[in-house]
C-alpha cells in the first residue's frame, strides 16, 4: 500500500493551488475523493488509484504527470509564445501549476505526437541523442520523393553551422510526395533542415511515434490524456 497523505498535500501535489487554497477548497465542501465528500483537509488518504472531484472537475491522482497530447498546427511549445498561442493553453490548469513540460518541442506548424511530463529524468532520457530514442516523422515534400533523397538522409547531411553530419536512423518512401524518417534527436528545425540539405523541402510535418509508442488513433487533434505505464514503457524503447 502506498503511503497515506493528507488531503491538502494530495491536492497541492496535483496542481490545484497553494496549500492554503487547497485547504479552503475542502472547507468549502468542493472536494470529493472516490465520490465521498471531504470536509477535513488533514484527513489521511491513500492517493494511489484515487479519483478526485475538485469544484466539479474530475481528476485521477498521478504521482507524476505523464501526458500524451495530439498537437494541432498553429501552436507553439512554449510557456511564453512569440507569435502563436501556446499548447499549454489547451491543457487544464492543474497540469500547468505542477510544472509540466514538453518532451522536445515541435515547431508551431508541426502536428502529431507530443509528450509532456513533470519528470525531469524522463525528459532527459527521451531527448538525449545518447539514449537513441527514435522519433518518427511523416514528411510531406514540395518535390517528389526519390531513392536519392532517402540515401542522402540515411548517409548523413551537413547542416549549416553544425560540425557533424545529421543522419536518419531510418527513412523510407511512403508516397509520391511523402517519406517517413526516424531521428534520435531534435535540434532546432532539424527535420526541415535535413530535408532541405538533402535537396527537397518540407511542406507538412507530423510526428507519429516516439520510441515504440505510436500516436493513439483515437486521440483527437487538440486532446490529451494520461499515459499508461505500458505506453510509457514503449516510449522509452528504441526504434530499430
Amino acid at each position: 500500500m502506498a503511503k497515506s497523505l493528507s488531503l491538502e498535500k494530495i491536492l497541492f501535489s496535483q496542481g490545484f493551488g497553494t496549500r492554503r487554497y487547497c485547504q479552503d477548497l475542502v472547507w468549502a465542501e468542493l472536494v470529493k475523493v472516490n465520490d465521498v465528500l471531504m470536509t477535513d483537509p488533514d484527513e489521511k488518504i491513500d492517493p494511489e488509484g484515487s479519483i478526485l472531484e475538485v469544484d466539479g472537475q474530475i481528476w485521477q491522482y498521478q504521482a507524476q504527470a505523464h501526458v500524451v497530447f495530439h498537437k494541432p498546427s498553429g501552436y507553439e511549445c512554449s510557456h511564453k509564445p512569440s507569435h502563436h498561442p501556446s499548447v499549454y493553453s489547451l491543457l487544464p490548469n492543474p497540469l500547468i501549476e505542477r510544472g509540466i513540460q514538453c518532451v522536445g518541442r515541435l515547431d508551431y506548424d508541426t502536428t502529431g505526437l507530443l509528450l509532456l511530463t513533470d519528470d525531469g529524468q524522463l525528459i532527459h532520457r527521451l531527448t538525449s541523442p545518447k539514449k537513441n530514442i527514435g522519433k518518427r516523422y511523416r514528411i510531406t515534400l514540395a518535390e517528389p520523393s526519390s531513392d536519392v533523397l532517402v540515401k542522402r538522409l540515411l548517409t548523413g547531411v551537413q547542416l549549416y553551422d553544425e560540425k557533424t553530419t545529421s543522419c536518419a536512423n531510418a527513412c523510407e518512401i511512403t508516397g509520391e510526395y511523402e517519406i517517413e524518417m526516424v531521428i534520435p534527436e531534435g535540434k532546432y528545425h532539424q527535420v526541415k533542415r535535413m530535408v532541405a540539405a538533402a535537396g527537397n523541402h518540407v511542406t507538412q510535418l507530423h510526428r507519429q511515434a516516439i520510441g515504440r509508442f505510436e500516436l493513439p488513433s483515437d486521440l483527437a487533434v487538440g486532446q490529451w490524456r494520461w499515459l499508461s505505464p505500458e505506453e510509457l514503457r514503449l516510449a522509452t524503447q528504441t526504434l530499430e
